[in-house]
């Protein structure tokens, strides 16, 4: 256990994309696609809103909302080809994720995934990058079946973790979703580069 802001912390918390890795499907990645592809970015988009959420919850699989976001016509691709176009948007960001395994092997602290994620992005991910040697389990909205900022999520995290939140840190590049974390009194921080997150986290001492 450790001092934090008058707490004891016993358990760190940590997104993923945005993070350690680059985000699985964000726009960046969808406007690259559409490059690539030739197809219609904005026509895409709008379908891609429409259902992603019931995606990222597990509600739905990946073929299933490429049907209804892409293939819904005909396409001069595959499937398969855009699939691992999908796959290969994903990248190890800056430094981070190397030290964070590092530091895993120094403390005695628990770290948990706690993700907005769709079910094959999420388990590609974490076999490719060998994320359980970061992480001792996954909050994953695939598998949970909420996601970020509904406060299920953190609040089922709490819950399976047995722990007061005020004993609980978080991570999180995106500024609403601290502030989601931090409604249900997780101390909840915003990662903005390398150099912070890990100033935070050599500090912690077990």
């Amino acid at each position: 256990m450790v001092d934090f802001e008058g707490s004891k912390i016993r358990v760190v918390f940590m997104d993923i994309g945005g993070v350690l890795l680059t985000n699985g499907w964000g726009h960046e990645s969808r406007q690259k696609a559409a490059k690539v592809f030739g197809f219609d970015y904005e026509e895409m988009d709008i379908l891609h809103h429409f259902i992603y959420n019931v995606f990222e919850i597990g509600s739905i699989s990946l073929d299933e909302y490429l049907d209804t976001v892409l293939f819904n016509q005909s396409r001069d691709f595959t499937k398969d080809d855009f699939k691992q176009f999908m796959y290969e948007q994903s990248v190890e960001l800056p430094e981070m994720l190397s030290w964070v395994k590092s530091w895993k092997k120094q403390t005695s602290l628990p770290i948990f995934a706690l993700n907005n994620e769709s079910m094959e992005l999420n388990d590609y991910r974490i076999e490719k990058f060998k994320l359980h040697d970061v992480f001792n389990g996954f909050f994953s909205s695939c598998y949970l079946g909420f996601r970020k900022p509904d406060p299920r999520i953190y609040q089922t995290a709490l819950e399976i973790t047995r722990l007061n939140p005020k004993e609980c840190l978080y991570f999180d590049d995106r500024p609403m979703l601290v502030d989601a974390a931090k409604k249900q009194s997780i101390h909840a921080i915003l990662h903005e580069d390398f150099k912070n997150t890990k100033q935070i986290l050599e500090n912690l001492k077990t």
